[in-house]
């Protein structure tokens, strides 16, 4: 295991390995204090003095490639990060279109550790350039019915919900609450930091994923719990979050439950593109760059060791090292030469199975809805069905489930005065169902617009001011997602950990992978741990000198 200078002298004073300082509020890894920072820092700037710093290129500026270049830069790489698109972000780009601001991509922020720990690594503290607010409830979960039930990390408000939705299922749910915090010691504070490159890794945790009933899906250890099917929704849902099956997911996924109440959920004011601004200013003070416009046509790669990109424009920019917050299929398929790859060739690429897509539409209103929570889940009337037509039948079912953000909720100024700005997101089959998108993304749209003005939006017809839409197509042709899948590969048991593609390639020396298609996999908490397990596998920089 490669740990920098900085880090092995931390490692020295304190006995424990960096990023293991102690535990935040309530059990959770805290972040470097910035005394260690400064030290980093020092160490970083010692090492430039004697000779050239070494090159890292980031391919994508999405969080997992903005994280990643944050801490290569402290480590003492010059790091240049380069996005085909005009803006950084990635998923998380912003489009501003009139007078609203829309987020496109993740608008749940929980785990907030992991972006404080990357301002401390600089000396520096968030607080001073991000205002992220709680919000609650976490997510207002309304039934086909009608009915709501407020999903929020207050223990006696959510004791209160499940009595009031299913009095017996109190007992249980308590019982379930309990499990999710066990999962999460293991599954989030023990091994989501840490690089699974060895089946001997995966052995070691067998034990535990047995214990803690990893062999059962989601929804199966809910039901395992609680009995009503109306409860069981409301606590099997997450994993949709990160591109998953209820039905099909590991119940290692149930630890988001736990970690949601640990941490909250938030939301920065400006929207998740005040977060994605900070990091590139946190790069650019490290002495790094990041490059908008610069689309990677392929990683140069010369006796099995990557040494830098070539660019569409021709340009080649050498590297000593090259992470890739691309898709991890794209990135395989697309970047890496076929002879180069002797594990992830096209055929295992193409037998992975891969995560639902996504139909979003953002919208402004010329008017406000007061009543309406910063998150709502709206079920349908099908909840197993609908999930197999998405990850099992690939097709297009005509009823569907939604997941509904009101930013202006929290942060008014995102819409013009006396205006809210808004985004649905609709769980799609990805683009193996054949779906003719631009034929059929306006029918899609109308469809979604006359459920929510018959339920939470009344009157949304006559006041919308913008539109926009994103659908699997751009998914795949804009985002560079294979077949179009918004999260990678699917989060089932024989794709995580060891069995997902590892944050050290395994068939390119000095090649590196961050983001939603590696591990520990999707959400903003995983896309961050997998630049922290970078801390670990890649190289001190003073191996380059």
């Amino acid at each position: 295991m490669q740990k920098t200078s900085a880090s092995s002298a931390h490692e020295e004073r304190s006995g424990r390995p960096p990023g293991d300082e102690g535990a935040a509020p309530q059990g959770g890894p805290r972040a470097p204090q910035s005394s260690d920072a400064r030290d980093a820092r020092d160490a970083r700037d010692a090492r430039g003095a004697r000779g050239r710093r070494p090159r890292a290129v980031v391919i994508g500026s999405g969080f997992g490639g903005l994280a990643a270049a944050v801490r290569l830069g402290v480590r003492g790489y010059e790091v240049t990060v380069v996005d085909k698109l005009d803006e950084p972000g990635g998923r998380a780009y912003v489009h501003r279109q009139d007078g609203f601001t829309f987020d496109a991509g993740p608008t749940v922020i929980t785990a907030p550790f992991l972006f404080e720990e990357l301002w401390q690594l600089c000396g520096r503290s968030m607080a001073d350039d991000i205002d992220l607010r709680p919000v609650t409830p976490f997510y207002r979960i309304r039934f086909h019915d009608g009915a709501t039930f407020d999903y929020t990390g207050d223990a006696a408000a959510m004791r209160a919900e499940v009595a009031r939705l299913s009095p017996g299922d109190v007992e249980g749910y308590e019982r379930f609450v309990k499990m999710s915090e066990a999962i999460f010691r293991v599954g989030f504070e023990e091994l989501a930091h840490v690089p699974f490159g060895s089946w001997k890794d995966m052995a070691r945790i067998v034990p535990d994923m047995v214990k803690l009933e990893s062999y059962r899906t989601v929804y199966g250890l809910v039901s395992k719990y609680v009995k009503d099917d109306r409860l069981r929704q409301v606590l099997s849902f997450h994993p949709l979050l990160v591109g998953g099956n209820p039905f099909s997911t590991t119940s290692i996924y149930s630890l988001i439950a736990f970690l949601e109440r640990n941490w909250g959920v938030h939301f920065p004011i400006g929207g998740t593109g005040a977060l994605v601004r900070g990091l590139v200013s946190l790069i650019e003070g490290l002495g790094g760059s990041v490059r908008c416009g610069a689309e990677v046509r392929r990683i140069a790669v010369e006796g099995g060791r990557a040494r830098g990109v070539e660019l569409a424009s021709g340009e080649r920019l050498a590297a000593d090292i090259v992470v890739s917050n691309a898709d991890s299929a794209w990135t395989y398929r697309n970047l890496v030469p076929p002879e180069a790859r002797k594990r992830w060739t096209d055929r295992r690429i193409e037998r992975q199975r891969y995560s639902m897509s996504l139909f979003v539409w953002y919208f402004g209103t010329r008017r406000q809805y007061p009543d309406v929570a910063h998150h709502t889940i709206l079920l349908g009337p099908r909840y197993k069905a609908l999930l197999e037509d998405i990850f099992q039948r690939h097709v297009l079912a005509d009823d569907f489930s939604l997941y509904l953000h009101r930013p202006t909720a929290t942060d008014p100024a995102l819409a013009p005065p006396g205006c809210d700005a808004f985004y649905v997101l609709s769980p799609v089959p990805n683009l193996l169902s054949g779906t003719d998108w631009p034929a059929t993304q306006e029918r899609y749209r109308r469809s979604i617009s006359k459920l929510l003005e018959a339920t939470l939006l009344p009157g949304l017809d006559g006041a919308l001011a913008s539109s926009r839409l994103l659908t699997p197509q751009d998914f795949q042709d804009r985002l560079l997602s294979f077949r179009g899948a918004a999260f990678g590969p699917e989060p089932v048991l024989t794709q995580s950990a060891f069995f997902r593609p590892h944050n050290a390639s395994e068939d390119v020396e000095h090649l590196y992978l961050v983001g939603a298609g590696t591990h520990p996999g999707a959400g903003l908490p995983g896309v961050l741990s997998s630049a922290r397990v970078l801390d670990q596998v890649v190289p001190d920089a003073s191996k380059f000198r």
